[in-house]
């Protein structure tokens, strides 16, 4: 076998095993694509994946039925390539570690999307497990008590029995002479046992729990939402009127007698919840990433800020749960563009409009606002990882 001390895994690929037709947990859709706390099982996995930096490559093995509605609800990265699964899962696994090769990766993790509960710490765990060994697993204690009941009732000893999960961890060229000609096993580190190969086990994760029964998803839920880390978020914007014949504001274009000032197009609603969402993922604010400065941005769509903020959260593992924006001005009136405005707004951000709340109101003709000089606007939002 290898020399253990010498391997230090540098680049690393995913095979994420979607294959199956999941008929244990009932129901017409597989589980892979059941929905679980806001998004579909299978998605839980790759963007735990994607999140972490070691993962060059990610192969997403799916039955070849499933190929348009898979590739529908992944993300945008140059990273993640669709394979067709197999009539087995070792043949699944099989092709996504074939679609892997030439890509100078050491070492891969293969998962089963049916586990959502994946988290960073895990997969930094099982890579530098390989540092001293060909592959790794994470692994549980067996809590309860055992019986065998093939002749009676038997009580079998726990003593030195564990459960195994994934992501299980692997040497990539390991795993891949070991797979080569092989046929079913129990899981992924069964094809490499009998190869000799050194074996570490890793802690494993309650909340990496496989989804196989109608309840399991139930149980899911709470663990992923037991793991969940919300933050507060709140943005603010003024805007001047300017000589013109209509504001810009949530997106929707208001017939006016004057227009906002702005080297954009000076959208005071998405410019307040553009800094909402980059200050509940602490990542600065709108001035940072489109500097007034900056001759690009100059009359500039205000959906491209408010999109880009979403995206840099996003790749921190961060949702949009809601968000809620007040406008402060004396005109134009709001009330009667408000629905487009929220429709706009949740359009832009991917999420359900009953998650978007816009209201109005003056400061009883006070301040620069009353004697209207301009717009105001204040978003409060709230991310989910």
């Amino acid at each position: 076998m290898h020399n253990h001390q010498a391997f230090q895994p540098g680049n690393t690929g995913a095979v994420l095993v979607a294959a199956g037709s999941g008929k244990r947990l009932g129901g017409e859709i597989p589980k892979q694509f059941q929905p679980l706390g806001g998004k579909p099982v299978l998605r839980w996995s790759v963007d735990a994946l994607l999140r972490c930096d070691k993962i060059r490559a990610l192969a997403v093995v799916v039955s070849p039925s499933e190929r348009a509605r898979t590739a529908a609800l992944l993300p945008s990265d140059s990273r993640i390539s669709l394979v067709d699964g197999g009539a087995e899962r070792t043949d699944s696994v099989r092709n996504g570690l074939r679609a892997l090769e030439g890509k100078g990766l050491d070492s891969v993790l293969i998962h089963d999307a049916a586990r959502p509960g994946l988290s960073a710490c895990v997969v930094d765990e099982l890579i530098a497990a390989l540092a001293g060994a060909d592959a790794a697993a994470p692994a549980l204690p067996v809590a309860d008590a055992l019986k065998d009941t093939r002749n009676g009732v038997r009580t079998v000893s726990r003593e030195g029995l564990v459960r195994i999960q994934t992501p299980q961890a692997f040497r990539f060229d390991v795993i891949s002479r070991a797979i080569a000609s092989a046929t079913g096993a129990v899981d992924d580190i069964a094809l490499v046992e009998a190869t000799g190969a050194k074996v570490v086990l890793t802690p494993g994760r309650q909340e990496l729990m496989k989804i196989t029964h109608p309840e399991d998803l139930a149980i899911a839920e709470k663990l992923l939402s037991s793991q969940q880390t919300m933050r507060v978020g709140t943005g603010f914007d003024v805007h001047g009127f300017t000589a013109g014949d209509h504001v810009t504001i949530c997106g929707v274009r208001i017939p006016h007698t004057k227009t906002l000032e702005g080297h954009s197009d000076a959208d005071v609603g998405w410019h307040a919840l553009t800094d909402a969402i980059l200050g509940a993922a602490a990542l600065g604010d709108i001035g940072d990433h489109f500097p007034p400065s900056d001759l690009q941005w100059k009359g500039a769509d205000s959906l491209v800020f408010l999109q880009h903020a979403a995206k840099l959260a996003a790749e921190r593992g961060f949702r949009v749960v809601n968000a809620d924006i007040t406008l402060l001005c004396e005109k134009p009136k709001i009330s009667p563009h408000r629905e487009a405005m929220r429709t706009k707004t949740a359009e832009a951000l991917g999420i359900p409009l009953d998650c978007v709340s816009v209201k109005a109101t003056t400061t009883e003709r006070l301040g620069f606002l009353g004697r209207e000089e301009g717009i105001a606007a204040q978003a409060v939002v709230m991310l989910s990882r």
